[in-house]
């Protein structure tokens, strides 16, 4: 009888379910619109991971790989690119994945009014339906970044059934093809995504659901890790990294970052651009020499970062050699003031997203404008409500950064082009324009080089963004996570990665 009964209750224990895993992820600020059209938060690119596959992705080597397009081919004349695409791949909704649904895509990216892919993918004039599974995209002019394009939100491939139904309000309930599926969303306090069961590479993925948690200050998420209450937390400041790497429990990895944090000015966004430091580039110029990069790294970062002034960090082959990081020039600033008329100073107040590193990084910004004779008064935000402002542009400045992207235009053609799809500047140069273009349309590097210098001459002098540093991607861990790889695009992807008991 007892063994009867030990039976029985092995077979039940048999028979019932493995215990759900779910992945808990700290962020540092919340994501705005779970829309791959409309949004632009770093962190919504971290959602988007696990949400929402790409026509490719990359390697961390940076390498362009396929993910729902198996392989593509560039014409000799540069003018198209025919692309071969996944089968057996369905949206979350049921909706198949073909080459009419990648069409779809794309012809949403360019004519959603709300959508800020456009520019990113302006040189497809059309797409042509090959067959199921095959799609030509055809091109007004030879495009090098294309393909680096599609490895990001403009190749996020979300489902046209629903995206028809909702429109602009697709965001509320997105629908994708990614591993994970929209379960929840509670702003400010957790955004949920299940386990997607019929997913093409389902075998790589080993949690039920994750669940993400936007927590702005480091410490607290640090705090968090060490408790157990969150598995993952990106954007490990410096200042806890020690901390952090002396806890036998957690786990430190980092990549250095493809992009650069810095200062945006409202030079032709709406009214508040027609105010003094909207109009006069002297007093942007003026604040950029009234910094010290360098201190910066060591006071706010302790020597984790790299101090910048371009898009492009001074190791990367496109930084501009011939515009060297200047020196802090205290005297200098003072008379490009005087010249400008304010021998007395100038205020100046520029937003700031409400978490700790923005915040003490302005502080410092702050202390040494203030030697020079610039009072910045710092607003701090919500990061998705400083956005909103800034693109509608509803601010003078804004210390805001860029994640960063494989191809080099994507650090800088929507930034400073004219109605570039995240030029919050309103900044406009017809030589600008020229050079930015013509790179799209080169495939030698050195071409390519030459007119991104062209650009950076004139940005380095007009100054509608002032760069100041380039962080690194610090992930920090549970020692039971295993197999996570840091890429440099900062991105968190789960395909392999398994927690113990």
């Amino acid at each position: 009888m007892k063994h009867l009964t030990l039976t029985t209750a092995l077979v039940a224990a048999m028979a019932m379910p493995a215990v759900a895993q779910d992945l808990r992820i700290a962020l540092q600020s919340d994501a705005d619109v779970l829309d791959p059209d409309q949004s632009r938060t770093f962190v919504g690119r971290i959602v988007y991971a696990s949400l929402c596959d790409k026509l490719v992705d990359i390697t961390p080597e940076l390498e362009i790989i396929p993910q729902l397009a198996t392989g593509w081919e560039v014409s000799e004349d540069g003018l198209s690119i025919a692309m071969d695409l996944r089968e057996g791949v369905v949206f979350h909704d049921g909706t198949p994945f073909n080459a009419e649904a990648v069409a779809a895509n794309i012809e949403r990216s360019k004519t959603l009014e709300e959508s800020r892919r456009k520019s990113e993918l302006a040189s497809i004039t059309s797409t042509e339906v090959t067959g199921d599974y095959a799609i030509t995209l055809n091109l007004a002019q030879p495009d090098a970044t294309v393909m680096a394009q599609l490895a990001d939100r403009a190749g996020m491939m979300v489902s046209p059934t629903a995206a028809a139904e909702a429109g602009a309000d697709f965001g509320l309930n997105p629908v994708c093809s990614g591993p994970f599926s929209f379960g929840e969303r509670v702003a400010q306090d957790r955004i949920v995504l299940e386990r997607f069961p019929d997913y093409w590479n389902a075998d790589a993925i080993n949690f039920d659901s994750v669940t993400f948690l936007p927590i702005p200050d480091t410490t607290v998420r640090l705090a968090n890790l060490q408790s157990g209450d969150i598995d993952m937390l990106e954007r490990l400041a410096p200042t806890d990294l020690a901390q952090a790497e002396a806890d036998p429990d957690i786990n430190v990895v980092s990549a250095v970052s493809l992009g650069y944090q810095g200062i945006t000015f409202n030079v032709g966004n709406g009214d508040n651009a027609s105010g003094p430091w909207g109009s006069d580039k002297r007093l942007r110029q003026a604040l950029s020499y009234a910094v010290d990069r360098e201190a910066i790294n060591q006071v706010v970062f302790e020597g984790a970062f790299a101090p910048g002034n371009q898009p492009f960090p001074p190791n990367s082959p496109w930084y501009d050699t011939s515009h060297p990081i200047e020196a802090r020039d205290v005297e200098k600033a003072k008379a490009l003031l005087a010249e400008a008329g304010y021998p007395d100073g100038i205020d100046l107040t520029v937003q700031v997203p409400n978490t700790t590193i923005p915040l003490a990084l302005m502080q410092v910004v702050q202390a040494m404008a203030g030697e020079a004779g610039i009072r910045i008064e710092i607003v701090s935000k919500e990061f998705a409500t400083l956005l909103a402002d800034q693109s509608a542009g509803d601010y003078f400045a804004s210390q805001i950064g860029w994640s960063g992207r494989v191809d080099p235009d994507g650090n800088i053609h929507q930034f400073t082009t004219t109605d570039g799809g995240i030029n919050d500047s309103g900044f406009s140069h017809p030589d600008v324009d020229a050079a930015l273009n013509a790179a799209r349309t080169m495939p030698d590097m050195a071409a390519r080089k030459a007119e991104y210098d062209k650009a950076r001459a004139i940005l380095i002098d007009e100054a509608p963004l002032v760069y100041l540093y380039h962080q690194s991607w610090i992930t920090a861990l549970d020692a039971s996570i295993e197999g996570f790889t840091p890429y440099p695009d900062g991105m968190i992807r789960l395909e392999g990665v398994t927690k113990s008991e």
